[in-house]
């Protein structure tokens, strides 16, 4: 007797499958319903039909400036051409589906080949492709442009320590203009910065753009081999940086903490109430040192603490959802609630709840629960403890479903409740798949805190968004890391505990 195969029959009439595959030109897919293959038949009608749908929203969108549809066609063409070899394939998917019928009415090598089944995924392959605006080309060329920042990602531990900046500076009084006796040189202090300035007096520069006097500045006792900056202080006690050449003026120390450069006395416009003969002002050289003791840095502390807070985050979201969970997958096993109607409903509702709450991520749990009760820790907690509950809760009932009956019928016998069996018959088998989901929650829970601080939930993410914002990236490499060594250590603690207890 013949099996009966809606999807594929064995030998299809002839004219019956020619019949077919001229209905498939006008309607793809139609033929196959026509000789009994109705599901092949609806899934390729349903797939030629998606990715045209696809393809002509795709043309339009890229096209969306030209007047009519056929221009938009070209345009798009010109301007994606991955676009035109959908084109091409979606035709031969066309045809092909045509030809399948015949071969199969002939009985040929070739019918129902899986091979129009990798065309249909070629085909959603390159839409997916244009869709995702894919570009290799980019990626190659413009990667080491994120060099600098994986490297302060991979190395931020310059930014964990901090040094009191100590300014080691000396002056020397210039009198403008020359008048009178110059200003004594400062007397020298063994071990400290000395400057020397000659001439000790001179002129401004003009406004018209005139030089002023030069001076050779000399300073011996500075910090050797380092950066000096030249400032200048006016009359007035006004400190301001001069430029020449275009750029601020600074030099660098020899070896025994000495130099020596040319400074042009700048313009400096001196009001009328304070002009008088002659004016002193003062060269200072200044130097930075990160001289005092190394401490940790704010950037350090502060994801210390909040990688702290996002451990216990994940914590109390994981133990409020154990505690909530346990009793939904109770009621969410059908081997223990399909014992009468009312059960059963309840089986059904439950089920259904745990759903809808376990589809609705986290983060959209969070802003959710900001709104409730503001910015902090408090809103990651909840909205990852309703996560929990959800997903532990049809982890629980799966294991408990899928417990051995032998002992839950045993107990039975005895005339136990169901409260009984669940204690003595259940119970004893559900505790290590419950342990083990549990330690697995709980590092999903400390992840994905991290992931909700970007929304104002509390823990370490919250930082960690807000050092990118800034391109503090350093400070942004501290906050990975406290994340990956965090993620680490949880995986090697779950490890340990499953080693002893499951």
């Amino acid at each position: 007797m013949r099996s009966r195969n809606s999807s594929a029959p064995s030998v299809p009439a002839p004219g019956l499958a020619l019949l077919g595959a001229l209905l498939s030109l006008a309607l793809p897919g139609i033929g196959h319903v026509l000789i009994g293959a109705w599901r092949r038949g609806i899934l390729l009608f349903l797939s030629l039909a998606s990715m045209l749908g696809l393809m002509i929203w795709r043309i339009s969108l890229v096209g969306r400036r030209e007047p009519d549809f056929p221009s938009k066609v070209s345009k798009a063409f010109e301007l994606q051409p991955i676009l035109l070899a959908v084109a091409v394939v979606l035709a031969l998917i066309y045809l092909w589906i045509a030809l399948d019928l015949v071969l199969a009415a002939r009985q040929a090598r070739g019918a129902g080949n899986p091979a129009l089944w990798f065309l249909v995924l070629a085909a959603y392959f390159a839409l997916g492709w244009q869709i995702g605006d894919i570009n290799l080309v980019k990626l190659a060329t413009q990667a080491r442009a994120a060099g600098p920042f994986l490297v302060n990602i991979a190395w931020p531990w310059e930014r964990a320590v901090y040094r009191e900046p100590m300014l080691l500076a000396a002056d020397v009084e210039v009198r403008i203009p020359c008048f009178g006796t110059p200003p004594d040189l400062p007397v020298p202090v063994r071990g400290e910065a000395y400057l020397t300035v000659d001439p000790a007096c001179g002129d401004l520069s003009t406004q018209e753009g005139g030089p002023g006097t030069t001076l050779t500045l000399r300073g011996i006792g500075f910090a050797p081999a380092t950066e000096t900056e030249i400032w200048w202080r006016d009359e007035l006690r006004n400190e301001f940086r001069q430029r020449q050449g275009g750029d601020y003026l600074k030099v660098n120390t020899d070896e025994q903490g000495a130099f020596q450069v040319d400074v042009i006395i700048p313009y400096r416009l001196i009001p009328p109430a304070e002009a008088g003969d002659f004016s002193t002002w003062e060269l200072e050289g200044r130097q930075l040192s990160a001289l005092g003791p190394a401490e940790p840095s704010t950037e350090l502390l502060s994801a210390i603490e909040k990688m702290v807070e996002t451990i216990f985050l994940g914590m109390m979201a994981t133990a409020f959802g154990i505690v909530l969970s346990i009793p939904a997958s109770f009621l969410a096993a059908k081997n223990l609630m399909s014992g009468s109607r009312i059960t059963l409903w309840i089986y059904y509702l439950t089920r259904t709840l745990l759903n809808i709450v376990r589809s609705i991520e986290p983060l959209i749990w969070a802003v959710i629960a900001l709104i409730v009760v503001g910015l902090g820790p408090f809103a990651g907690i909840l909205a990852l403890t309703l996560h929990s509950i959800a997903a532990l809760g049809k982890l629980y009932s799966e294991a408990i479903e899928s417990i051995d009956p032998g002992p839950l019928e045993a107990i039975q016998a005895t005339g136990a409740n169901w409260l009984q069996t669940v204690i003595y018959g259940v119970v004893p088998q559900v505790v290590p798949p419950f342990v083990s989901f549990t330690i697995y929650r709980w590092d999903i829970n400390v992840r994905m805190s991290t992931i909700i601080g970007l929304v104002g939930g509390g823990g370490i993410g919250f930082l960690l968004i807000q050092w990118l914002r800034l391109g503090d990236y350093k400070a942004a490499g501290i906050a990975v890391w406290f994340i990956t060594i965090a993620v680490a250590l949880l995986d090697y603690v779950s490890s340990e505990i499953r080693q002893r207890y499951i």
